[in-house]
């Protein structure tokens, strides 16, 4: 009954004003389509907060409304519409969840849940919001909708927040959005959203200096629109009509950005007029050549200040802006004497600047996104826009993890530090500082210990420990992920481990010989004494030595560069394509196989083989073997007795066709020392098993005195040839019990 008194008159005009905006822009349903699924939301949501009120004394309804209105500047779909009127519903009415899943379907109901949980989120100090920052950002990586939803409930919740009657809960408020909503905003690159958030913070937070600025921009107004109509027609005539230019403009810096530099630069409140960006000219134009032209004219007619153009668009920001940033001197002296920043920028990165990862939900006919570009943030949902979707669609395809390549891990004063998936404590320490890295010595993530090459995941703290006395170690190049590290501890290892580098590069270049020539380096290293028609001297050899050994060149790759003669008179015959042998090819042997793509020997195709008479080997027979003959390649199978006779120089790998490649396995064999405690061998296989290597055999030998020797024949599934050196790092690290490892043969 009560609820027959509250007056509905404003909420049922926001309603209709809401669906006028989404009718405008989302072609996916008709106009009456959209205006009944809007307007059964809003009667759902009506009804279910009832009687509830604001503390501005209106009906509680109107603020998703509002919320939902703010909503519409990113152009969301209607299930984010939908969302956003009903986000409070879960948890401020006895409307559950299921309600919602029941009335509205999976997706509605799941968006507005997780924007309940964050509800929950309450700031509480700088340690708390950390917690809170790391919260938000993992549940974007679940939807991004969630936090859109949020973020534009939060901003009306901001706009209203001088209704609250306590001031110490805006204050707490107030910080909880500086903290936490505000640097989302900017980190999505919505920076209408950013801006506005700061600016109502201000005000609460500082009201005697944020009614001093506002007033001293007040008194600029005039000024500035005088100098920007002045402006607009001097920079029209002097760039013509020859570069596309679609508009010119001018930013005035915000009350919070005005009051931030002043902070920081020390500089008197009386001088905001003097800020030399205090505001900005914004040149629009139609495309990326014509914003260099435009640069290069103006910076022909003005007097271009020195270090202070940017380049945003060759190196885009992380959230994905970018523009040309110049700043000039002599732009209409008589009227500002200060530089004059200028920033010049296409349609389509104009729109990315003002709505950040939600300009790529903007809507066209055809619903594509205009950019050349595109930041991490959005890269693995441009796909999904560029299918010529129409608008409405576009979050269909949202309730995906968009931040699937990366990972957002936290120092430990709350920084955010955005990582490839896959990347290591190593990978951190070099993000942070190549010093940091190169003296890493223990890496804790969320205050626990973990190996250096532990795997991070989204969501943990990491805190380094250093040992000046420390440098960095050869294996860390087989698990670093990221490009930085891997790079600066190759400069590091080349100039201090020379002599480690050229040991493990002739043990891996040994083991590929061993492995597919059945022959190994001779002392000479004869195999290199001429690359890539370059006659080497030890020198040489040893720098190709260094670089295998250093991962950053595969064994294959220089093979492919030493002609056939060299491998053949150092490792054995190879088959050569010579006048005399193709004719003896052409005469095909007895048992020739017509068909010869059945087989890949060296895993190429077309190469002359034949079946051996002595085992038959078929597709049935797994595994296979070739012998270099006169013009031919007889195959085996693997376990002919034959087989053994055959020297080592004329086989060859091969394997049936239609089976799938054989990857590039090391086998090897090692001895491992420990403590004869129950459980410890199960603890061995656990990691075998974790990096994906195979056991093909062990034995053990007590050794007396309480300690047990293990030999093991391991198989790795690549050609991982430093898995010796990281299996002990780790098993060191996670089973003290070991005293002892020692590879014996790595082939």
């Amino acid at each position: 009954m009560e609820i027959e008194k509250l007056d509905y008159t404003q909420a049922d005009i926001l309603a209709h004003e809401l669906i006028k905006i989404a009718q405008s822009y989302i072609k996916t349903q008709t106009p009456e389509e959209v205006e009944k699924i809007i307007w059964e939301t809003y009667i759902f949501a009506r009804e279910a907060h009832g009687t509830q009120i604001r503390k501005s004394g209106e009906p509680y309804i109107t603020h998703p409304l509002e919320a939902s209105k703010i909503l519409t500047i990113l152009k969301p779909d209607l299930i984010s519409i939908q969302a956003c009127i009903l986000h409070d519903v879960i948890e401020d009415t006895e409307r559950t969840e299921d309600d919602i899943r029941e009335k509205f379907g999976d997706d509605v109901a799941k968006i507005c849940q997780g924007v309940s949980k964050l509800s929950t989120i309450r700031y509480q100090g700088e340690e708390r919001s950390i917690e809170s920052l790391r919260k938000m950002l993992l549940a974007m990586t679940n939807d991004l909708r969630v936090i859109i939803v949020k973020l534009a409930d939060r901003l009306h919740n901001m706009r209203t927040l001088h209704f609250h009657p306590k001031p110490e809960k805006r204050e707490r408020i107030a910080l909880e959005t500086l903290n936490i909503y505000a640097p989302i905003a900017d980190r999505l690159g919505i920076f209408r959203f950013k801006e506005e958030l700061e600016t109502e913070c201000f005000k609460i937070l500082h009201p005697k200096e944020y009614e001093y600025i506002t007033s001293e921009l007040a008194k600029l107004e005039k000024e500035q629109d005088f100098f920007l109509s002045k402006t607009q027609e001097m920079i029209q005539n002097i760039l013509g009509n020859n570069v596309g230019v679609k508009n010119i403009s001018y930013r005035v810096k915000s009350p919070y950005s005005i009051f931030k530099k002043i902070s920081r630069k020390s500089i008197e409140y009386n001088d905001v007029h003097d800020l030399y960006d205090l505001f900005a000219v914004r040149i629009i134009t139609d495309n990326i050549r014509h914003c260099y032209e435009i640069l290069g004219i103006l910076h022909n007619a003005f007097i271009p200040m020195p270090k202070r153009f940017k380049d945003y668009i060759a190196l885009p920001k992380e959230n994905g802006y970018q523009s040309l940033h110049t700043t000039v001197v002599g732009l209409f002296p008589e009227l500002r004497s200060q530089p004059t920043e200028i920033q010049i920028r296409t349609e389509a990165m104009h729109e990315h600047a003002e709505h950040g990862v939600a300009a790529h939900f903007t809507y066209s006919e055809t619903g594509k996104s205009g950019m050349s570009k595109d930041s991490y943030w959005v890269e693995t949902i441009k796909d999904i826009l560029d299918d010529g979707k129409d608008g409405g669609e576009f979050m269909s395809d949202m309730s995906v993890n968009v931040f699937a390549d990366q990972i957002f891990v936290f120092t430990p004063k709350g920084d955010i530090i955005t990582l490839p998936r896959g990347a290591t404590p190593v990978d951190f320490a070099y993000h942070i500082h190549s010093d940091i890295g190169n003296t890493i010595a223990v890496a804790k993530v969320n205050g626990k210990v973990v190996p250096l090459d532990y795997q991070l995941h989204n969501g943990e703290s990491i805190s380094i420990v250093r040992d000046k006395n420390n440098k960095p170690k050869p294996i860390w190049l087989s698990f670093v992920a990221t490009s930085k590290a891997r790079e600066y501890i190759r400069q590091y290892i080349n100039r201090e481990e020379r002599e480690f580098f050229i040991t493990k590069g002739r043990d891996i270049l040994n083991a590929y010989l061993e492995k597919n020539y059945g022959k190994g380096l001779d002392k000479e290293l004869s195999i290199l004494k001429n690359v890539d028609g370059a006659v080497l001297d030890t020198k040489q050899k040893e720098d190709i030595l260094v670089q295998i050994g250093n991962l950053s060149r595969k064994p294959i790759s220089v093979l492919k560069v030493i002609s056939d003669q060299i491998i053949s008179e150092v490792l054995g015959e190879k088959i050569s394509e010579t006048p005399e042998k193709k004719e003896k090819t052409e005469k095909k042997p007895e048992n020739f196989s017509e068909n010869s793509t059945e087989i890949l020997i060296g895993k190429e195709k077309n190469i002359p083989h034949k079946i051996a008479q002595c085992c038959h080997p078929t597709p049935e027979t797994k595994k296979i073997i070739g012998a270099i003959g006169q013009g031919t390649v007889t195959i085996h199978a693997l376990d002919c007795p034959n087989v053994e006779k055959i020297d080592l120089d004329r086989r060859i790998p091969a394997q049936w066709a239609n089976q799938p490649l054989e990857k590039d396995k090391i086998t090897i064999v090692m001895e491992v020392i420990f403590k004869d405690k129950r459980g410890i061998l199960m603890r061995l296989t656990e990691h075998f098993y974790n990096f994906n290597i195979n056991v093909l055999d062990f034995k053990i030998e007590p050794m007396g005195g309480g300690l047990v020797k293990d030999i093991f024949t391991l198989e790795t599934e690549n050609d991982d040839y430093y898995i010796f050196e990281r299996l002990e790092q780790r098993l060191k690290f996670d089973i003290p019990e070991i005293t002892e490892m020692h590879l014996l043969s790595l082939k």
